[in-house]
């Protein structure tokens, strides 16, 4: 049967990190405070932490929807010595307005990756090469061009936020566009120290990245709300 364009997507993005020796390291999709917040270096009157925010549950105090999967690799390091290679996709809700790009659910894939001498070099050949993977190479035989930028998260220092050059043609006009597809950075010292990693001895790089966002871009679809209508049109559409 045909797939679904987000696990058709996922497929492909978990296939090539697996060719880097990526293992998939799993987490809860309900989930407590300090796998979701505290240990990635959230403090309490973090803004991500406002109810408008978090999908918070009636199970108990400070259970709630995770969102983002870097919970995984919380559990996973508090498990797991370094060498630690690994990427963890799923579901992750936000209590977001739906709109063409934001919906309360999408899919995540996050990666982590911490060993002794772990640099942004490091980083930015993982995510270039497997960007190059994802969407091919152009009719002059290159890569899609990336940029990094210099952003903020609470778990990463320094942080970055890439964007790839977007071409399109509309009406025989190439237009191109710098699109922002991904968070990355070096894993705060913080970070490892809450789960028992020695920040002098090992370092780490860490990414995220919407499995929505990107099959927008790599099939040409526009409008997020377009994967969860179940419209035949559209899964054929997007087969045909």
């Amino acid at each position: 049967a045909p797939k679904h364009p987000i696990n058709q997507t996922l497929d492909e993005m978990l296939a090539i990190f697996n060719r880097m020796g990526f293992a998939v390291a799993e987490g809860p999709e309900v989930e407590d405070d300090l796998h979701n917040f505290e240990a990635l270096n959230f403090p309490p009157d973090h803004p991500a932490r406002d109810m408008q925010d978090t999908f918070y549950t009636a199970v108990a105090p400070n259970v709630l929807l995770r969102s983002q999967t870097s919970n995984a690799q919380i559990r996973h390091m508090e498990k797991t010595k370094p060498p630690i290679q690994v990427i963890s996709p799923g579901r992750v809700y936000r209590n977001e307005d739906v709109s063409r790009k934001k919906h309360v659910l999408f899919h995540q894939l996050e990666g982590l990756m911490v060993a002794e001498g772990i640099t942004v070099g490091h980083l930015k050949g993982t995510l270039n090469a497997f960007i190059e993977q994802l969407f091919g190479l152009d009719d002059q035989g290159q890569p899609m061009k990336t940029r990094f930028r210099t952003s903020f998260f609470p778990f990463t220092e320094p942080s970055m936020e890439v964007d790839v050059l977007y071409r399109r043609t509309i009406k025989g006009q190439v237009l191109e566009d710098w699109l922002e597809i991904m968070g990355c950075g070096m894993v705060d010292p913080n970070v490892l120290s809450e789960v028992g990693i020695d920040p002098e001895r090992y370092s780490g790089f860490a990414f995220g990245m919407g499995v929505e966002r990107l099959a927008m871009l790599k099939y040409g679809i526009h409008n997020i709300r377009d994967f969860y209508t179940s419209d035949l049109r559209f899964l054929k559409a997007f087969h045909g």
